[in-house]
């Protein structure tokens, strides 16, 4: 051994020697203190742990929030590839809550693959034709620059909406020329006082420039439902403190509740107002469901004002986000299919369903999530983090730290150079197309030429290992009218939520 080797040698065993006796004394890490420099190997290994649950450990179906085949199809029909598969299904057909759609033998030719969907209730004055597939909300600030600007370029290119999120109304929303719902949160950005109210002025000014088609007041969001939404300080650049007129220093809490309105009947009329403010454009409601008395309430007031929102958001518990406490995320709020399912029944009982365009948001990735929910009530949908994905995410769940691999949810401008917009702004409107245009393929499967010819007996769902029924069978469906006019007939846990159903107050 030369003396070169032996001096680094000694050197290595001295910085190892200290870094053991440091462990030895520490206070704070328990493995250290018994298992010195050793302990290191741990908090590697579970650093990397989501890598190798991912990469070599996960079955291509087990995955979550999407599993392996969602994101390939995702990536496939993005950059224009083929995303058929061989040797048949890797599901458990038979798992109970596993749901499929019912082929005719009466199968029609697809239709066009363009579908739309008008959105404007009767006092609304300058109504929309959406697509049903459209971009969710998310605010640049939880996303990059780079990532808003190729998800409005796609948008633009393919006549799809683009929703900003609550993070305002800003010049990469504008860039390309998509059409956008201004999503309005309780922080109001892009229209805020320096009290936190509603700026009046600013709001006529953004609603009425002619890329908004919409205007979506946010009540609340699946992933964090009855809290306000959060950008961690470290995403918070002078941009995004400038936008949004907030501190630098700690993180962009929004208020848990909107203070302009309280009650159902505020609601109503603070919807009326924006409505005319915008210059009659559709103004619509998103929500995660909770309680059902307290939606009722809502229809209630809508009832006795003889107006409301054009469209109402649901917005599923599995809904996804940047940033949630983990027990918000897991235990609050409805799943899609119950919250989609009860503003369907409420508005339909309620005599208010032919008013209000339904929308759906909460892992909607394939054709077949627009058919199932086009099923179960609603009209319009919505994508975030397949969004997300089409123009390069990994499902790396790093959003929240600002350190996202590939450069879709961070401010650091080295890190969102990944995102290329002349690449990725097409490969979200390829996305948007090829789902689209499998959803059509899998109607006319069904035997259907549009929505308008779907049935609830068209989709199944397994309760049980010999039992398999249809939604019209599985589900509870009331009919028009039917709370304003109760029958025998009509479930009595409905009429007992309508007769307590309050206009004037959300409270049960």
């Amino acid at each position: 051994m030369t003396k070169k080797t032996t001096r680094a040698a000694a050197v290595l065993a001295g910085a190892l020697t200290s870094v053991a006796v440091a462990d030895l004394v520490q206070p704070r890490h328990s493995i250290l203190r018994n298992y010195p420099v050793a302990g290191y190997a741990r908090f590697l290994m579970e650093k990397i742990r989501p890598e190798i649950q991912q990469y070599f450990i996960e079955r291509n179906f087990d995955g979550e929030p999407f599993d392996r085949n969602t994101r390939t199809m995702i990536y496939r029909r993005a950059k224009g590839k083929d995303d058929h598969v061989a040797f048949g299904t890797e599901r458990d057909l038979g798992a109970v809550g596993y749901e499929t759609l019912v082929q005719s033998l009466a199968p029609v030719q697809p239709a066009d693959t363009d579908l739309r969907v008008t959105v404007g209730g009767p006092d609304c004055t300058r109504p929309y034709s959406a697509s049903r597939f459209n971009i969710s909300a998310m605010s640049f600030g939880a996303l990059s620059a780079n990532a808003v600007l190729a998800m409005n370029r796609g948008a633009a290119e393919g006549h799809f909406l683009h929703d900003t999120g609550e993070g305002g109304l800003t010049r990469y929303h504008l860039r390309y020329g998509a059409d956008l719902i201004w999503e309005l949160g309780s922080g109001y950005f892009s229209a805020r006082t320096a009290d936190g109210r509603l700026d009046r002025e600013k709001f006529v000014a953004n609603a009425t420039r002619g890329q908004v088609k919409m205007i979506e007041i946010k009540l609340s969001q699946g992933a964090k439902p009855g809290i306000g939404g959060v950008l961690p300080k470290e995403k918070i650049t002078a941009e995004v403190s400038g936008i949004r007129g907030v501190p630098r220093d700690r993180d962009c809490v929004s208020p848990s509740a909107h203070p302009e309105f309280s009650t159902p009947r505020e609601l109503v009329r603070f919807v009326t107002e924006l409505r005319e403010l915008s210059g009659g454009k559709p103004v619509g409601i998103k929500l995660c469901v909770g309680d059902r008395t307290q939606f009722l309430a809502l229809c209630r007031a809508m009832v006795e004002e003889g107006t409301g929102p054009d469209f109402i958001t649901v917005d599923g518990a599995e809904g996804g986000t940047g940033s949630a406490p983990l027990e918000f995320q897991d235990r609050l709020g409805m799943r899609l299919t119950e919250g989609l399912m009860t503003v369907e029944n409420a508005l339909v009982a309620t005599g208010l369903r032919d008013r209000v365009t339904v929308g759906a948001s909460g892992k909607i990735a394939g054709g077949a999530d627009i058919v199932r929910r086009l099923l179960q009530g609603a009209d319009i949908m919505f994508a975030a983090r397949p969004m997300m994905m089409a123009v390069g995410c990994i499902q790396a769940q790093k959003c929240n730290t600002g350190r996202c691999p590939v450069g879709v949810a961070t401010q650091d401008p080295v890190r969102q150079r990944a995102v290329d917009v002349d690449d990725k702004g097409p490969r979200v409107r390829r996305y948007h197309d090829a789902t689209v245009k499998e959803a059509v393929a899998l109607m006319a499967a069904m035997g259907a030429s549009s929505p308008a010819e779907l049935t609830h007996d068209m989709g199944r769902i397994v309760l049980g290992p010999d039992e398999t029924r249809s939604y019209a069978d599985a589900y509870r469906w009331l009919t028009p009218g039917e709370l304003l006019e109760p029958s025998t007939d009509t479930p009595a846990d409905w009429v007992r939520d309508w007769e307590r159903a309050d206009a004037d107050s959300f409270r049960v």
